[in-house]
């Protein structure tokens, strides 16, 4: 839907609750939407303990005034797969801001993949993207956020809009990891050093479960790049006895580019923390 042709502001919600059936299925078993959001049919690429849901957002972008509200919890025992087809495309503003927010609940030995495409900023966009992620002892989850600032095919690529994320991740009722940032296209924090050091675009890759060894973050920090057109870190914080929050940091020139290094860190990192070979999704694929 273009930009110029939407006048009205779309509010939607989505509401989803995933459980283990006494037969070791997992299911999605509370499906509720308001407005432009919804689901497709579950699938069951990895068999029947995890449950793959693709969300789907009709109008095919965010434009200034519209609301969107995505709320999923995962039960106990059960294992959720949660993507998008496509990108998020967050559009001219119109004079209102756009705002999403995501809330994640994974229960005891629940796991959850919060696996979205890209973001897409265009010019004159006014975003506001917000993630609360609650995971209780014992819970397992890894998933991602990535932006594209404006076209990289255009010369300095952004030149008006802002962006405000907003992210909170509690583990055992305690908040663990949060951060807050509002970028202004016209900041010049886009260009230094310290900030995006020019890089149109920037990601984060999330995980939480099983302390990982000292010697297999070492070799995930010797395989990450660091060049002129792709750049990569990762840390991680020990948060009780057994279990630690791993965090891979990203920026890049292209989201192809950033969204491929985003899937071979999911492929190391859910075996680690989540106990399940990691198999690219087909929906990447096409």
């Amino acid at each position: 839907m273009s930009a110029v042709m939407q006048t009205e502001s779309w509010a939607a919600t989505l509401s989803l609750a995933f459980s283990c059936q006494p037969s070791g299925r997992s299911a999605l078993t509370h499906n509720a939407h308001t407005g432009p959001l919804l689901v497709q049919k579950s699938l069951y690429p990895e068999g029947p303990a995890i449950c793959h849901a693709t969300i789907l957002h009709p109008p095919s972008g965010i434009a200034g005034g519209d609301e969107l509200s995505i709320a999923a919890t995962i039960h106990e025992n059960a294992h959720a797969v949660l993507s998008t087809p496509g990108a998020t495309r967050w559009y001219k503003a119109n004079g209102g801001t756009a705002t999403q927010r995501i809330e994640l609940c994974i229960a005891p030995n629940a796991k959850l993949d919060w696996l979205p495409l890209e973001n897409l900023l265009f010019e004159q966009a006014q975003a506001s993207n917000t993630s609360v992620i609650r995971l209780a002892a014992g819970a397992r989850a890894i998933g991602w956020d990535c932006f594209q600032l404006g076209s990289v095919a255009t010369q300095g690529y952004w030149h008006k809009g802002k962006l405000a994320v907003d992210t909170a991740l509690y583990y055992d009722d305690q908040l663990v990891w949060t951060e807050a940032g509002l970028i202004d296209a016209e900041h010049p924090v886009r260009q230094s050093s310290a900030g995006l050091g020019s890089f149109p675009v920037m990601a984060t890759v999330w995980s939480i479960g099983p302390i990982i060894a000292a010697h297999h973050m070492e070799s995930m920090t010797a395989s990450l790049p660091w060049t002129d057109k792709l750049r990569a870190g990762v840390s991680q914080i020990q948060l009780d006895s057994s279990n630690s929050l791993v965090l891979v940091r990203l920026l890049g020139t292209r989201a192809e580019q950033i969204r491929q290094l985003m899937v071979d860190c999911w492929q190391r990192l859910r075996p680690q923390h989540l106990g399940v070979v990691a198999m690219p999704l087909r929906l990447w694929l096409t």
